[in-house]
């Protein structure tokens, strides 16, 4: 154990602890409100609404699965780049015209949309449990993220003392989440937001310098680690794989709950607008993190005698940390393992509040007490968010890490196929709500069908058209089948006579 870096850590936790509590007096209103609570009341102007969509999608797990990914696959983890390039231009379409609809009507979640676009409560129960289930290993894998900054410091990776850490971290995100709300990760985005980037800059200047820089690095690299392998006669192989992940990543990051959280805690759609054009400066960060995987490839910290026992306990997914135990004076490792640890904190926290939100909304309040008051709704969602993150915390404790990960993996499938009724539905009426639930349930089953088909431990899917192998991101299958499906249906309603256009939304919130 490093006594330097274990006190600044300790140092920065310590101050993002403090943070998280006093975000409850920033910009003061009522908190026993859930407009307050869960979306900070809708006032977060540019600055704060890029930290905190930063901090959402940019999570610990990022900082540690990217490089890992890269370390032991190669060019297949470069997906994240062109991933989060292409989100932005689609996101700029839908989600500001979301967020005036919202709070128009004063929605707190896309679930709350759905329901009175399509006057379908059954139709927002589907939205809202699958955003609910998507979320819970999301949730789980920033632990996953900080279980590995635990180790890293010098901690026990098992038994009891090696749980204690985790412990004190739930129990401070539990605390400030609880308080604070939406506020506290809000304001933690932007400390979490500097150490990153401090971090990353380091890292991609020192290690590379002290391995011969990247030309050496780019020649020490196996070609297979470098580039995709070729389209084989009757094969597309891991091109097309590589380009319906990305794309469907991209379709789906925006409708997970704590992303759409952010979103419409935004002041207003122009603080969105500036947010998808200064946003892109992200993807700048997560190529030079990406990089990091084939420095740790060539400077092979997995060979480190010191660093041998933690790769054997994480795998790649100390590539990271390793350079920075590896090539960094205490001081500095306590730096970057923090901010690991707090992007952690920042989208778990996010992500508890987004479900929490969804449970009271559109399960408790349209199902179970329909006549509560907002100071119920708020408790709900208060003591919903407590358990979302003790769920969270059994699936570290009592399961196997790559349990979470496959499940994760599965939430982004799931996620993906509450894109037609949510999108659609923003530009029109013509989907009957009976079409799209049908759509969603056979979509989504066949997407879990095929995700079990590789044990869960693979988002693959073969199709075979024409004589030609076509692998493909099974989410993006799934989706597209969802909407042709929805189609189809709806089109066999209205032939019949039995679709439906009730409506509960007003027209002057959709503008032009």
């Amino acid at each position: 154990m490093n006594p330097t870096a274990l006190t600044v850590f300790l140092a920065l936790f310590v101050l993002i602890i403090v943070l998280g509590f006093l975000s409850a007096r920033w910009q003061q209103a009522d908190l026993a409100h859930l407009q307050e609570w869960g979306l900070g009341g809708r006032r977060f102007g540019t600055w704060i609404t890029w930290f905190l969509i930063g901090g959402d999608l940019y999570t610990a797990y990022t900082f540690v699965a990217v490089p890992a990914l890269v370390f032991g696959a190669g060019a297949l983890g470069f997906f994240a780049l062109p991933y989060t390039v292409l989100v932005y231009p689609l996101v700029f379409a839908v989600l500001p015209k979301l967020w005036s609809i919202a709070k128009h009507h004063h929605f707190i979640t896309a679930a709350d949309f759905v329901e009175a676009r399509y006057d379908s409560p059954v139709l927002a129960l589907a939205i809202a449990l699958t955003g609910i289930v998507a979320t819970m290993p999301y949730i789980a894998l920033q632990l996953v993220g900080i279980e590995v900054v635990i180790a890293a410091l010098g901690f026990p990776t098992h038994g009891f003392w090696g749980e204690v850490p985790l412990l004190v971290a739930f129990i401070v995100l539990a605390a400030f989440t609880y308080v604070s709300g939406l506020r506290a990760p809000a304001s933690i985005a932007v400390v979490k937001d500097l150490l990153v980037i401090i971090t990353i800059v380091a890292l991609i200047v020192v290690v590379p310098a002290q391995v011969g820089g990247f030309a050496a690095i780019f020649q020490q690299i196996p070609k297979e680690h470098l580039l995709l392998p070729a389209i084989h006669a009757g094969d597309l192989g891991m091109q097309s794989f590589y380009v319906t992940l990305a794309l469907g990543s991209a379709m789906g990051l925006m409708l997970y709950p704590h992303a759409t959280t952010a979103v419409l805690a935004a002041k207003g759609p122009e603080t969105l607008h500036r947010n998808w054009i200064i946003l892109p400066a992200y993807s700048l960060v997560l190529g030079l993190i990406a990089l990091l995987g084939y420095v740790a490839y060539v400077a092979h910290v997995e060979k480190i005698p010191a660093l041998a026992p933690y790769f054997h306990a994480f795998g790649p997914q100390f590539a990271m940390p390793g350079l920075l135990l590896a090539y960094f004076p205490g001081y500095f490792v306590g730096i970057g393992l923090a901010a690991v640890a707090i992007g952690a904190l920042v989208p778990a926290s996010i992500m508890s509040i987004a479900a929490a939100n969804l449970f009271t909304r559109n399960i408790y309040r349209s199902f179970l007490h329909r006549q509560c008051t907002p100071m119920q709704e708020t408790q709900m969602a208060k003591n919903v968010s407590l358990l979302v993150k003790l769920g969270a915390l059994f699936f570290i404790l009592f399961l196997p890490t790559e349990f979470a990960i496959q499940l994760q993996l599965l939430g982004g499938i799931l996620i993906l196929q509450t894109l037609p009724a949510i999108v659609a539905g923003i530009y029109t009426r013509w989907f009957d709500p009976r079409a799209l639930l049908a759509a969603w349930f056979l979509s989504l089953s066949w997407g879990v069908w095929a995700a079990a088909q590789t044990g869960f431990q693979k988002s693959m899917y073969v199709l075979t058209l024409a004589g030609w192998q076509i692998p493909a991101y099974i989410g993006f299958y799934a989706v597209i089948g969802n909407f042709l499906l929805a189609v189809l249906f709806t089109l066999l309603l209205r032939l019949g006579k039995q679709h439906h256009l009730r409506d509960r939304t007003a027209v002057e919130a959709y503008g032009e």
